[in-house]
């Protein structure tokens, strides 16, 4: 079978990485070969895999789709590809689509990995699909009602996104909040309120924390009314994070909930699967004042010497990686 070549970025040791070239095989029945023109940059979860703080409890469960290498490295990681099918089924070639694939320029996967991008979604903004899903799948777990006083602490990506999801909701109150007052001005482009921690108004019916640090989460305690539920989606790697449950976290008889998009929500998991989820997220990417949730953007051939500063800084927006 004739072979091609393509890059992928690699971790190869904790903070350090490296292009790599390895074969392409061409695409066998029922498989495509994607040209990517885009790629996003998940910086929790990235940073946390380039600095090797995955715990070894973890390492099967954290694995990405088309994953290469084990952690904490060599290891080819990603989830935020979106690119052209060069060659597979008639019904798929010249179509963009996006797929859970690492960083690489082009790649052959099977072609129910991919999934055609709606009409009404341009090519660079489809990189938040990953992220949308997370929102949405957090936003399940949730089940904010009409109403709800809602808020969200942590104006990262998945934050906002959240928030954006809630602040649909007929006659919810929402704020996102966060420590940065330079996120003041992301919220207004998604038409929120922005409180900073100590002007949130509290006494929230619904909390969610996508802060990915332990302060913002106890802070998130105490933003949360009387049984009201705290929707944890931060994830910490190695740190041990420590919670004040005393005083009156049990008086006031307040529900603690995690939310990882691994699963699909339990009240949808009997009828959607992962990829009819992931359709959804790419439909609700239309809007186009998600485009404030790209922050910079760079070229793929610079990833080397760009993922270790974008991995020192936490809570940042997206870093869009554009392909040759």
């Amino acid at each position: 079978m004739p072979t091609s070549t393509a890059t992928a970025f690699w971790t190869l040791t904790p903070g350090h990485g490296a292009l790599r070239e390895e074969s392409l095989p061409a695409p066998g029945e029922d498989e495509v070969r994607v040209r990517a023109r885009y790629s996003g940059i998940s910086r929790g979860t990235e940073a946390l895999v380039f600095n090797g703080e995955v715990p070894p409890s973890e390492h099967q469960r954290m694995r990405a789709p088309f994953q290469a290498g084990d952690f904490p490295g060599p290891v080819k990681y990603g989830y935020a590809s979106v690119g052209v099918v060069e060659d597979g089924p008639s019904a798929l070639r010249g179509r963009e689509v996006f797929c859970l694939h690492p960083h690489q320029d082009r790649y052959v996967v099977p072609a129910e990995a991919v999934v055609p991008l709606p009409e009404a979604l341009p090519t660079e903004r489809a990189v938040l699909a990953a992220n949308m899903e997370t929102a949405l799948n957090g936003v399940w777990d949730a089940a904010p009602r009409p109403g709800d006083r809602i808020a969200v602490v942590g104006a990262g990506v998945v934050g906002a996104l959240v928030a954006y999801l809630c602040a649909s909701l007929p006659g919810t109150r929402v704020e996102l909040i966060d420590i940065d007052p330079g996120r003041a001005a992301l919220a207004r482009a998604l038409g929120m309120a922005f409180r900073s921690p100590d002007a949130a108004s509290g006494d929230a019916d619904l909390v969610f924390h996508v802060s990915g640090a332990s302060q913002g989460l106890e802070h998130a305690l105490t933003l949360a009314g009387f049984e009201a539920t705290l929707v944890e989606m931060s994830w910490y790697g190695r740190q041990r994070v420590c919670l004040p449950l005393g005083e009156a976290f049990h008086a006031r008889r307040l529900t603690l909930l995690s939310s990882q998009v691994g699963s699909v929500a339990p009240a949808r998991r009997a009828r959607w699967s992962h990829r009819r989820r992931l359709g959804l997220a790419l439909e609700l990417l239309a809007d186009p004042c998600l485009d404030a949730l790209i922050e910079a953007e760079s070229p793929f051939a610079d990833l080397p010497e760009l993922m270790p500063r974008l991995a020192r800084v936490r809570g940042a927006l997206c870093h869009r990686l554009r392909y040759a």
